[in-house]
């Protein structure tokens, strides 16, 4: 190809770029409401969000009252969210379905709500308040339209916030466990088990649990190691019922060994101490 053509392209098209920043400056600087909200309906069209919400940010306030406010108000908020403002997009969607419960973009908008509290949920190591508000909101939506074909999805997105949750209660109750805490490790492990009964984590939740009740006896003093062994005891019974075939189970019949040997131990020493 002539190198003096390509030159030409690059420099048409290098035309065209700044012909367009040119024209979009001058929409920002016009008083011309009507033009501007076509203008940011076209740029929206061809997804240039970011052009379509400086215009939009700018003609909303100004379209109050108009039969444009509404379609205005749906389509400012859009643009936070295909920007990945999560926040104000959040903001924006809720306003609207409170705004126009009755519009026909009323259910898109409150899911879109409820999306935009599900891009902003953070890591399972972090503070999971926006998880489960963003739960609240899907519930809350599903509630709202029964029927409406976005609803496998959004089972689908509480299903893995729920398993977040989950990650983040379970964790926690391991570093109890890591810390050496282990009265403090039985007692999370074992609400972990009542409010989480489905986890994936439940079964290494109920070992760990054994585990630490047979350290915590095992560093107990005297008087209180029989009965700290019994309650390891009991644990591994429970947990033998439930994951007989377990990831877990060997592991757990190690400990469950381990205690039945110490036990014999405490008792024949009480026994001796009782009789002397």
């Amino acid at each position: 190809m002539n190198r003096g053509f390509l030159h030409t392209v690059v420099i048409v098209g290098l035309l065209l770029v700044v012909s367009g920043c040119s024209n979009f400056q001058k929409l920002l600087k016009s008083d011309d409401v009507d033009k501007k909200y076509k203008a940011a309906l076209e740029y929206h069209k061809k997804e240039d969000y970011y052009r379509a919400n400086q215009l939009l940010e700018q003609v909303v306030p100004l379209l109050t009252g108009s039969e444009e406010a509404e379609q205005a108000k749906f389509y400012l908020a859009d643009t936070h969210y295909e920007l990945g403002d999560y926040l104000l997009a959040d903001f924006h969607f809720r306003t609207f379905y409170q705004t126009y419960p009755r519009s026909p973009l009323a259910e898109q908008a409150m899911y879109n709500q409820a999306l935009s509290l599900y891009n902003q949920s953070p890591s399972h190591e972090q503070d999971q308040t926006t998880t489960l508000t963003a739960i609240e909101a899907l519930q809350e939506f599903m509630v709202r339209y029964p029927t409406s074909d976005r609803i496998a999805e959004a089972n689908e997105l509480v299903e893995e916030l729920l398993k977040k949750l989950d990650k983040k209660s379970f964790d926690n109750a391991r570093l109890y466990y890591q810390l050496r805490y282990w009265r403090s490790a039985v007692v999370a492990f074992d609400n972990f088990q009542k409010e989480h009964a489905s986890s994936p984590y439940s079964e290494e939740a109920a070992y760990l649990k054994l585990d630490a009740q047979y350290r915590f006896a095992m560093e107990s003093i005297p008087g209180k190691q029989e009965e700290r062994l019994q309650q390891a005891v009991d644990y591994y019974q429970g947990f033998i019922d439930q994951y007989p075939d377990g990831k877990f189970t060997r592991n757990a019949l190690d400990v469950y060994e381990n205690t039945l040997a110490e036990l014999e131990k405490v008792k024949k020493l009480n026994q001796a101490q009782a009789n002397s």
